[in-house]
């Protein structure tokens, strides 16, 4: 099973819309995640049309619209995992070991809000993993999401992917 990892997308206030890299690789997976930021309704619909299976969670930049919408944590099963998906995860110094204890029964915890891409895995196994942002890149090199395979119980090819200007048209 492929997915994309995304969040932070802050559409219209960093971008006028999504990025076509972004928007072109919605067709190549079976499921997309977004945790949260988006900040309009207009790119949740555009992404629940694109997506073969949306899960996503609001952000603190959310208004009322998106958080009746959205829930502020989502939990799915994908390829033998058990995934979470939030926001907010704190400050990075202790994150692995703070959210081993918040999502015992976790595989994968998929977050946003630092704008920073990040993984890493905790003591007893949990995956972190935040794809940046494709659209604010704020003091990070690149603008980026996240891709990679649940199959069996196990991730495989993870892989930050960076947008390139082309990519990055707003048009």
């Amino acid at each position: 099973m492929r997915l994309l990892l995304t969040s932070d997308t802050h559409v219209p206030a960093r971008a006028k819309r999504l990025p076509e890299g972004l928007l072109t690789a919605l067709g190549e997976v079976d499921v997309v995640i977004h945790a949260g930021d988006w900040t309009d309704e207009a790119t949740l619909d555009l992404l629940e049309s694109r997506s073969r299976r949306l899960i996503a969670v609001y952000g603190n930049n959310d208004g009322p619209a998106l958080r009746r919408r959205l829930p502020e944590i989502a939990r799915a099963e994908l390829g033998g995992l058990r995934f979470a998906v939030v926001h907010e995860t704190g400050p990075a110094a202790g994150r692995e070991r703070r959210c081993a204890a918040l999502f015992p029964d976790t595989d994968v915890l998929v977050f946003g809000h630092s704008h920073i891409p990040w993984d890493s895995t905790a003591p007893g196994g949990l995956r972190l993993l935040n794809p940046g942002s494709p659209t604010d890149r704020r003091r990070q090199p690149h603008h980026t999401y996240l891709t990679l395979t649940a199959e069996e119980g196990a991730l495989r090819d993870v892989a930050l992917h960076r947008l390139t200007p082309a990519d990055r048209l707003t048009g």
